[in-house]
């Protein structure tokens, strides 16, 4: 299918684009020769990327990928080692790349991440604080830190928050070795994989069945997922009470129930879409 995406803004490291009337936005990583690894610059256009979605409350749904060949490298040595050389960090002190992970993590929007070729060391730990992860099939995702002397920080951490069993974890993060698309599938690293050739079309026709959703219980959704991972089981249901009734009081939860009713008649219909929305 032949869609229409629409340039918003653009910088030498990365573009931000739109797909038109759909409520979906783009993050396009713009460094190919260098298979797209994090600079500074790019980091940088990447946090002003988010600030100009969130201006506009029409974007609902957030797609990052790589231009290429590639999602992501990870890191650029260069970046890495000025930040290495640099004062040393306390707690408080969070370097840009982990900055800019919590950044995805908490956005009010629904962040996917599209994710082809390779996908290593630090892109990989912000991947994974994506909402949804879509991978082709022979993506190769991995932390090769190990390798050159280092290990996968940002990657371990996030991993270990999103529920990866500890011997697995241990094993990317001890021997090196990359893992598949289908691989991070079976192991609930991503959330769907498709052959690559298939993959943004995926990506978009979901993305764009999220967008025609109303961004309210999109955004407390949201909440719930990302904070209850954190929470005890009493915790959680607490919090899915509280962020339901508020949302409740944000917007009316059921519309127009004859209307909905009427278009359930002969089964499920699940392309049912409230007017309001």
């Amino acid at each position: 299918m032949a869609r229409n995406w629409t340039i918003l803004k653009e910088w030498p490291e990365l573009y931000l684009e739109r797909l038109d009337d759909d409520g979906v936005a783009r993050i396009v990583l713009n460094r190919p020769e260098k298979r797209n690894c994090l600079n500074e610059a790019l980091v940088e256009a990447f946090f002003e990327s988010l600030d100009i979605i969130r201006a506009d409350r029409d974007l609902k749904v957030v797609i990052t990928k790589g231009a290429g060949k590639v999602y992501s490298s990870g890191l650029d040595l260069n970046f890495l080692r000025a930040v290495s050389n640099g004062p040393l960090l306390d707690w408080d002190q969070p370097t840009p790349t982990i900055q800019l992970a919590e950044a995805v993590r908490n956005f009010p929007r629904i962040m996917i991440a599209q994710i082809h070729g390779y996908c290593l060391g630090g892109a990989f730990g912000i991947v994974n604080c994506h909402d949804l992860v879509f991978s082709s099939d022979d993506c190769q995702l991995g932390m090769p830190e190990i390798l050159r002397g280092s290990f996968g920080q940002l990657v371990t951490s996030t991993l270990m928050k999103g529920g990866l069993p500890l011997k697995k974890l241990a094993y990317l993060q001890i021997v090196g070795r990359n893992i598949t698309g289908i691989e991070a599938d079976q192991l609930g690293i991503v959330s769907m994989v498709s052959p690559a050739d298939e993959l943004e079309e995926m990506t978009t026709g979901i993305a764009c069945e999220i967008a025609s959703r109303h961004l309210v219980p999109l955004e407390h959704a949201k909440i719930t997922v990302q904070m209850g991972r954190d929470l005890t089981m009493s915790q959680a249901l607490q919090l899915d009470q509280l962020v339901g009734q508020r949302m409740r009081r944000a917007m009316d939860p059921l519309g127009d129930i004859e209307a909905y009713l009427e278009s359930q008649k002969g089964g499920p219909n699940p392309a049912y879409k409230r007017p309001d929305v």
